[in-house]
């Protein structure tokens, strides 16, 4: 396997700049999703490693060597798509055999090489089935065999389960998880769901307006945002405009923490609704607030809080078990506290 090494990759559609100058090192063996909205450019960045689309400026290396200008036929690359361009005319077996087959690979290879991915995949039984007769789980498990058939340095995957259901999608891309963990192949995952690149990635890129944002292992990401915007796309935070006193900013009776260098009079704090705690009576510490609304999650409630400070209007989310939650009306006067260590406040 190896790694991939991007450098400085600047693409450009007319005036558009999809690509800003990305640097991003992929190291061998890694799952590196990169995570961001529609438009950022992930889907760009992985079109220049699979060779789809040329950079204008920059290289992109695979292993030691410059693959820049090389053509995709050339790329030790496997590509599964959003759409799976399964062949509808070829049975399961033979949509993996094919990338053998236009190699011209023994026959005894290919077929020893497509049971073993059968198994790995977990389609053994659909072997003999056409694309039609299959799920779209199966479909995508299939896609995901063929990628691999011909040992590929680096699988990228683009959005590869948007297409599923929600059901289908966890358990599949923990499969996705498992057969490339087991291959021990490099791969790059593109995705706009958050919680699918937290669950799969060993890294996680965040990319926004043609930059990378951030890269860091889920965790680091989830509890260290780096910046604005890693901070608003990651962990679903709440983002409150606060004023800036005597170097500190805070909501009254809740939290204060040092304003972050470079406020200019108002700052934006961010902290996660799972972390915002919720009493009720007079005897909690916090902010007072009034719950607006209650909307039922599953193990979580969350709670549509609205508070007072220093005369400006406070609408946050709180997200408490549900057990807990029950107890609590809509219409209720609770008190919100946060804990100040699990505060990320930036400059506006």
């Amino acid at each position: 396997m190896s790694g991939v090494n991007l450098v400085g990759v600047t693409k450009m559609y007319g005036q558009v700049k999809a690509l800003d100058h990305v640097s991003i090192d992929v190291c061998e063996g890694e799952l590196l999703a990169l995570l961001g909205p529609s438009g950022c450019g992930k889907t760009t960045l992985l079109r220049c490693v699979a060779g789809l689309e040329r950079p204008d400026r920059g290289t992109v290396e695979i292993g030691e060597a410059d693959m820049t200008a090389v053509p995709t036929r050339d790329r030790p690359i496997g590509m599964v798509f959003q759409n799976y361009a399964l062949f509808p005319n070829l049975t399961v077996r033979q949509n993996i055999a094919f990338p053998l087959e236009v190699r011209h690979r023994p026959r005894r290879a290919i077929s020893a090489r497509v049971d073993e991915l059968l198994d790995l995949v977990h389609l053994t039984e659909q072997a003999n089935r056409y694309p039609k007769q299959i799920s779209g789980g199966q479909a995508q498990r299939c896609a995901l065999g063929r990628a691999l058939a011909p040992n590929p340095e680096v699988l990228l995957l683009d959005e590869p389960l948007s297409a599923l259901d929600a059901l289908v999608r966890g358990r599949l891309r923990d499969e996705i998880r498992r057969v490339q963990q087991l291959v021990g192949i490099t791969a790059i995952y593109v995705t706009h769901d958050q919680s699918e690149a937290m669950a799969i990635a060993d890294r996680v890129a965040v990319m926004n307006s043609g930059r990378v944002e951030q890269i860091a292992a889920p965790a680091d990401l989830y509890e260290m945002p780096a910046t604005q915007f890693s901070a608003k796309f990651v962990g679903s935070r709440n983002a409150v405009e606060l004023a800036v006193r005597d170097g500190r900013v805070g909501i009254p009776g809740s939290f204060h923490i040092d304003a972050p260098a470079g406020s200019n009079g108002h700052a934006l704090a961010f902290f996660r609704p799972e972390d915002v705690v919720v009493s009720r009576g007079d005897a909690g510490r916090g902010m007072e607030a009034r719950v607006e609304l209650k909307v039922f999650l599953g193990a979580t409630t969350r709670l549509h809080l609205v508070g007072d400070a220093d005369g400006q209007p406070i609408a946050i989310f709180g997200d408490l078990p549900s057990r807990q939650a029950r107890l609590i009306d809509e219409g209720e006067t609770v008190r919100v506290d946060v804990d100040p260590d699990h505060v990320h406040a930036f400059p506006i």
